[in-house]
Parts: C-alpha cells; structure tokens; sequence
C-alpha cells in the first residue's frame, strides 16, 4: 500500500489532488497535514471524513517533531509536500511569511524525512533511504521569471525570479536539489503553469472575476491586463503529479504546463461572455509592482512520460463558473 502525506492538502491543488488520489486507487492512504491558514478549508474535502484510508492532521510544516512522528507512525513512503504561502500581492506586503514558510518550511520537512527515511550510508558515505520512499516538490513556473512575446520555459531555463514569493519558491526547489546533490534524496520537482478550477480561493484572479460577475462588483484588472499566462486546469496537473510520483526518474525536474496562453484581458472578457456580463465592469487599476510579462511551460518532458492533458479550456472555464455559482455565496 501506498502511503502517502499531503501537505496543506485543505488548499486548491492539494485538496483536488486528494480527491484524485483517493478516486484513482483502492490500495492508498492518504494523510493532509495543514495548519489551516486563511487558505486552507476543510470543506475542501468534504465527504471523505468517512473514509478509511484518509487522515487529516491539523499541524503545523515547522513543527520538525510533529511531522517526524506521523512519518513513522503511518509509515510514510511518497510525501506530496503542497503547503505554501502562494499569492504574489501577499508576498510584497509580507515577504517575511513567505520565506518562513516556502523556505524554512520545505527544509524542515526534508530533515524530517530524511530522519526517518534514512537506513544507514553506503560504501561512499552517502545516506541508504527506505525502499521506495520519494519526495515530491510543488513548485511554480514563476522561479523563471519573465519570458518576452515567444520562446517557453523548459527545465533547462536559468532560475530567476521577480517577485518575494517567487524567490521563496525558487530558495525552496534550490534546497530541494541541494538535498538530492549532497545527501543523493531521492526527490522530484515539478513545476506548473497557473491553475484554475474548482476550490481555489477567492483572492486568485479566475475566481475573483466570477465572483464580482456573479455580484454585479466592479473587475479590477493590473495596468491594461496585458500580461500573459499559460492555464491547466487542476484535474489536469493533478494526473501529471500522480504520473511523476508512479514513473518520474528520481531526481528530475519535470515542467507541467497547459497549453493555453492568453492574456488577462482576454481572459476576462472570455469569462464574461460566459456569465453573460458586458464588458464595461472591467475597471483598470495600477500595476502590481515587478509585473512578469510572460509565462509559458515547454510540455516535452512531462509528455515523454505519457501525459496529455485532457480538459478544454473553455469547457473548463464553464465547468469553474458552474462550481462557484453553486458553491459560493455572492
């Protein structure tokens, strides 16, 4: 059986990740372990209290005992490690949470697995791991950077991130690499274009924008909402992270992206045309401070080991907006 912890699993991707996991496979158990912070909900998961083979751990990433305590005792072999300070405008108010929790956060569940995964050392001095143990980074396109109007980021692309959350994550994937190097852990990363779909918080700009639609609230969008983003839809990077953890070479980096770049602007306006909303609710406002341009992922990789995505795009859109009217109150 596989045993596996999902840190902040009560989040977007975490808990759809959950609910994927738990979808696919009979001979699983899944243990989420969240602290609960403003974007954890437990109604993420509602229906799965129930269920034998899920586990929900109120704790805290920090707490290097804590964590080291449920690895043993429910024999922990794949960690999917999620939990993460993620919203750009949070981390240039706040930089400080951010590299608390991304950075110190990320070391401190490495130590903790490599505390209880550890066996022993080789005839070289290198740390011997429990059999089939792996440890899976989520991370984010935005370590790139910035791309200009053509060209995509592969696994290749130089780290260089603009803005305090994108460093606290690029500072986490460095750590997480530094592991594999030096102590050979047996680790993949993957890192992913912007998701959107069902459970997402309100404060991410698909979910906003419906939310003010749907209140008939005035839609606030950076400088002229030109900047580009490459979307997947959740469901779609959830397969993808299953298929790292069932056949990744331990120790790759593996880019997941989805193939559907599209302005802010256009963005929106595909969105209203949805909701059946005009246009003229769109409200220009000042441009967020250090502004990527660009994101796109290179998706060769990740197709080398067999995945595809498989939901439209504006099949997902519709989908998302049919969630939220009937999940959220406005």
């Amino acid at each position: 059986m596989r045993n596996m912890l999902v840190t902040g699993g009560a989040g977007f991707i975490g808990s759809n990740f959950i609910h994927h996991i738990l979808e696919e496979y009979r001979e699983v158990r899944v243990v989420n372990l969240d602290c609960l912070t403003y974007a954890g909900n437990l109604d993420n998961l509602a229906g799965l209290e129930k269920d034998e083979r899920y586990e929900f751990v109120q704790e805290n990433i920090l707490n290097a005992p804590a964590v080291e305590k449920i690895l043993r005792e429910y024999e922990i072999n794949q960690v999917i490690h999620f939990a993460a300070e993620s919203h750009v405008d949070r981390s240039i108010d706040n930089p400080s949470q951010f590299i608390k929790t991304n950075v110190e956060g990320t070391m401190s569940m490495l130590n903790s697995c490599m505390q209880v995964w550890q066996t022993g050392q080789d005839e070289d001095g290198y740390p011997r791991y429990q059999e089939g143990v792996r440890y899976l980074q989520v991370s984010t396109d935005e370590v790139y950077g910035a791309l200009g109007p053509c060209g995509v980021f592969t696994e290749a692309s130089p780290i260089a991130p603009n803005s305090p959350y994108a460093a606290s994550k690029a500072s986490a994937d460095l750590l997480v690499a530094a592991y594999a190097k030096t102590y050979h852990f047996p680790m993949n990363i993957t890192r992913c274009s912007n998701n959107y779909g069902p459970r997402q918080h309100e404060e991410k700009l698909i979910p906003l924008m419906i939310g003010r639609a749907l209140a008939g609230l005035p839609l606030p969008l950076y400088g002229r909402g030109e900047q580009i983003r490459d979307w997947i839809h959740v469901r779609d990077h959830c397969r993808a992270l299953d298929l790292v953890l069932r056949q990744g070479l331990l120790g790759e980096v593996y880019n997941i992206g989805g193939e559907n770049e599209c302005a802010n602007i256009k963005l929106v306006e595909r969105l209203l045309c949805l909701l059946g909303v005009k246009k003229d609710c769109i409200q220009f406002v000042s441009d967020r401070l250090g502004h990527d341009f660009r994101y796109a992922i290179g998706n060769g990789k990740i197709k080398a080991l067999g995945h595809a995505n498989t939901v439209d795009f504006d099949r997902g859109l519709e989908e998302t907006i049919e969630w939220y009217r009937q999940n959220v109150r406005h």
